[in-house]
């Protein structure tokens, strides 16, 4: 019988928001750099001229094949319910924060 390997992968899914107000929703093994790089110009090209992002939802996942549905799904909801999306996820870190 074939041993299960531990997976130490990590990927979030994240929500970016633009300058003008417009949410970009990706997913990426490492979320500060990924950050760091938009912010810098490096990524998709649909980021280009709404510099600087700023991070407005991330979760964590362990399996690639979670992340990706998890993205998909994310594109697919309207502004108001990314808003949504977005003010839970920050009463749940400012929580955390306290």
């Amino acid at each position: 019988m074939p041993r299960k390997r531990a997976r130490k992968s990590k990927y979030w899914v994240y929500i970016f928001q633009c300058k003008n107000g417009m949410y970009y929703t990706g997913f990426t093994n490492d979320l500060d750099k990924r950050i760091e790089r938009h912010n810098e110009g490096y990524g998709a090209k649909y980021l280009k001229n709404k510099l600087p992002v700023k991070l407005v939802y991330s979760k964590e996942y362990h399996y690639y094949k979670n992340v990706l549905r998890r993205e998909k799904d994310i594109k697919k909801l309207t502004r108001e319910q990314k808003e949504k999306l977005i003010k839970i996820y920050e009463r749940n870190n400012n929580r955390r924060d306290n």
